[in-house]
């Protein structure tokens, strides 16, 4: 297949491609669009004075059954041939009660299926890469920037917003996700979501839940304790979920502790409606449903895309008596009352161009955040322009773009080229014209990296080589390793020797071994790095900007310090692109509560870069910290730049709790992101939901804060917090 990449200028390009879509908004849009809604004609429920809630009911009066079986699945086919957008999925609308058509499409770090009818939308740095900036603000502008784009391209409904913590490094999706901590990613995820709903476009979340590979992904068993569940997998859904008040979540393809996730009563009714108070709709994974009747009481209210068991099946379900008429309504209730309260019904979206502009100017300063300096020997960086007289370029197509993920989150932007569903896909924004405009008066050269000899010799005559590399991963499969793939270690090393002015540029799905870390001065891990990559690489690494990105998962030095040395399901000695077993298996997480660094500290195992690590071109001071209790822990301190240039730094607090709770591990309980002139120090204060210090209580089904001496522990990454003291909690 051909990977090759058309090379053109990106400005010129999207400026070319807003004249074009601009000429395609002209276009009539399809029908469904055009039928009428409650803005449009007066209904009882048009009165926008009354609740959400209210508002569906007198909707549910006036509707028959089988308009009730409409909304509860979508459809493919003819009908979705002729009225949909063409994106992810379609549920036709009730024309004659002003309930339109729900046009679902992919958003998780772009609008990846924009339809038929779409020219172009952002492709966003992963999702990983925006939690690597630890930063509230570039989360919700990312989560808003994608609201925007789904909402211009006609559809009303978003499918992002992926929930599940990093528990296997080598998970095909880990750039979907936003890292291997509960609290940061339900924070941030949180803020993204609620982001994408203020566009008045229905958010999602996804993939609920202990959904951690994609090996084996529609026959996996994954076993795990209900304590360690719903301290870290759960806890992040529901943090996120809290924060956001997202319209629905998309329960996942696995199995959990024996049962279906989109028909598991503990996971849908008792914990997510129930204890969480959820009041939106829960829709499957496109093909996750298994049964009628058992998922309709255990809590499900959607199936997706087809009503294979909830279109005809469910309904003689519901005539029979099998599933009460109220569970029906239940569904169809929390359907109506979201498309209410989010405003897709009283403000449906009006197609129009999407603006390439903004999007890549906030592509390009999420990428800024998220960038994370490794290392930074003999202060390599940042690279001095006019110093410079030769650089070189080598390796992972930098001559051309930029790397993005595969599967339903593949964004596909102006001028990349498409290699399919898993394709490799690279975003048209190269590195290497990049640095060229950032250093006019250097010779800047490129060699593939292909023939390490080659590269070497380049490397050897230049002032400095930057070498870049990739891990390319996708929905569908998992990497059999975390080494690089393609002898780019070799090509590293081989580098090194020639020239000791290396850097290394990541651009990666996840954590990857380094052999080579010590032989290289510097290391700048960039993710998948959306439409302005290469651009907001080349700013680091010039210093135009000062990187403030963090780790959101631990980077090991071997895989043999993992909780398993490989994946369960995969063959042994696979290849990148495994086959997973056809039989069913279990995902034994017997780590539990020990995901990723608190692994690390309770296994007493050093980790090649920590959870929360991350450099700056200044340096970080951390002094005079308090803790005080109170309905909310307090915890107070001064953070100083101690360096010479202005910089941002990730405070980060974590507590360990009294000895009986049972954790030999700290655990993140907040942390703040401080802009700091060189020289500035500014006082940082945490309050702590008790939620955070909380265990889980398998014998109450509720949470209980042990009575004890918490440790506090306050610093730049979880491998270092100078600053420590205990304070005194009551419980409860």
């Amino acid at each position: 297949m051909d990977r090759s990449l058309v090379g053109k200028d990106l400005p010129t390009a999207l400026r070319i491609l807003a004249v074009l879509t601009l000429l395609a908004a002209s276009a009539p849009s399809p029908a469904s669009a055009q039928s009428p809604t409650s803005a449009q004609t007066n209904y009882p429920w048009s009165d926008r004075t009354l609740s959400p809630d209210a508002r569906a009911d007198l909707v549910i009066a006036q509707m028959t059954l089988d308009e009730k079986i409409t909304l509860v699945h979508g459809v493919e086919g003819p009908l979705a041939q002729q009225n949909s957008l063409g994106g992810a999925g379609y549920v036709p609308g009730i024309p004659r009660l002003g309930i339109p058509a729900l046009q679902m499409t992919d958003g998780r770090s772009g609008v990846a299926n924009i339809g038929s009818r779409g020219r172009y939308a952002t492709a966003l740095p992963s999702s990983l890469a925006n939690a690597a900036s630890w930063d509230l603000e570039s989360a919700y502008q990312y989560g808003a920037l994608i609201g925007t784009e789904v909402r211009d391209l006609g559809f009303n409904v978003s499918l992002g917003g992926t929930a599940n913590i990093i528990r296997e490094p080598r998970n095909g999706r880990n750039f979907e996700c936003l890292g291997e901590d509960p609290i940061l990613v339900g924070k941030m995820l949180g803020r993204e979501l609620k982001g994408t709903q203020d566009q008045q476009v229905i958010g999602n979340i996804n993939r609920y839940a202990v959904n951690d590979q994609e090996t084996g992904r529609f026959i996996g068993n994954s076993v795990i304790g209900k304590r360690a569940m719903q301290e870290t997998d759960l806890l992040a859904f529901q943090i996120a979920i809290k924060e956001s008040n997202v319209g629905t979540v998309m329960c996942a393809y696995n199995r959990l502790n024996g049962v279906y996730a989109c028909q598991d009563p503990y996971l849908l009714s008792d914990a997510l409606k129930k204890a969480w108070g959820y009041r939106g709709w829960v829709m499957t994974d496109w093909g996750a449903a298994h049964s009628t009747v058992p998922s309709a009481l255990a809590g499900l209210d959607q199936e997706m895309p087809t009503g294979r068991f909830f279109g005809d099946p469910l309904k003689a379900a519901v005539a029979s008596g099998q599933v009460p008429m109220a569970r029906l309504d239940d569904m169809v209730h929390r359907i109506l009352r979201t498309e209410f309260a989010v405003g897709v019904i009283d403000n449906p979206p009006d197609q129009r161009p999407v603006n390439p502009f903004t999007g890549a100017d906030v592509a390009e300063r999420v990428e800024e955040r998220g960038i994370v300096l490794l290392k930074n020997g003999h202060s390599q960086l940042p690279l001095d322009a006019a110093a410079l007289r030769s650089i070189a370029v080598i390796g992972a197509h930098a001559d051309m773009g930029v790397l993005s993920g595969a599967g339903s989150d593949q964004v596909d932007a102006a001028g990349a080229r498409v290699g399919g569903w898993q394709g490799v896909v690279w975003q048209p924004s190269s590195p290497f014209k990049a640095i060229q405009a950032k250093a006019p008066h250097a010779g800047v050269a490129y060699d593939a990296g292909t023939d390490p000899a080659a590269a070497s010799k380049l490397a050897a005559a230049s002032d400095v080589a930057i070498v870049f590399v990739q891990q390319h991963t996708s929905e569908g499969s998992d990497v059999a390793s975390l080494s690089l793939p393609d002898d780019q270690d070799q090509l590293i090393s081989r580098v090194a020797a020639a020239n000791p002015h290396t850097i290394v540029v990541l651009e990666t799905g996840g954590p990857v071994t380094m052999p080579w870390v010590d032989d290289v001065n510097a290391i700048l891990e960039a993710w998948y790095p959306g439409i302005r990559g290469g651009e907001a690489i080349a700013s680091i690494l010039f210093g135009d900007v000062n990187p403030s990105g963090k780790l959101p998962v631990t980077f090991p030095k071997s895989e043999a310090d993992l909780p398993r040395l490989r994946i369960p399901g995969m063959e042994p000695g696979a290849a990148a692109r495994p086959k997973a077993s056809s039989v069913p298996f279990d995902i034994d997480y017997s780590e539990g509560m020990k995901v990723g660094y608190r692994w690390f500290e309770a296994e007493h195992k050093q980790p090649l870069f920590p959870f929360g690590f991350g450099l700056s071109y200044t340096t970080f001071s951390y002094s005079d910290l308090r803790a005080s209790p109170g309905k909310d822990l307090t915890v107070s301190f001064i953070v100083t730049n101690t360096g010479a240039r202005a910089g941002a730094e990730v405070a980060q607090a974590y507590v360990v709790l009294p000895q009986t709770a049972g954790e030999p591990f700290k655990r993140l309980v907040a942390w703040q992101k401080v802009d700091l002139a060189a020289g500035e120090n500014k006082p940082v204060t945490l309050m702590i939901d008790p939620h955070y210090l909380s265990i889980f209580n398998v014998d109450t089904n509720g949470w209980d804060l042990v009575p004890g001496e918490y440790q506090v522990l306050v610093g730049g990454s979880s491998g270092s917090t100078p600053l420590t003291t205990r304070v005194p909690l009551s419980g409860g």
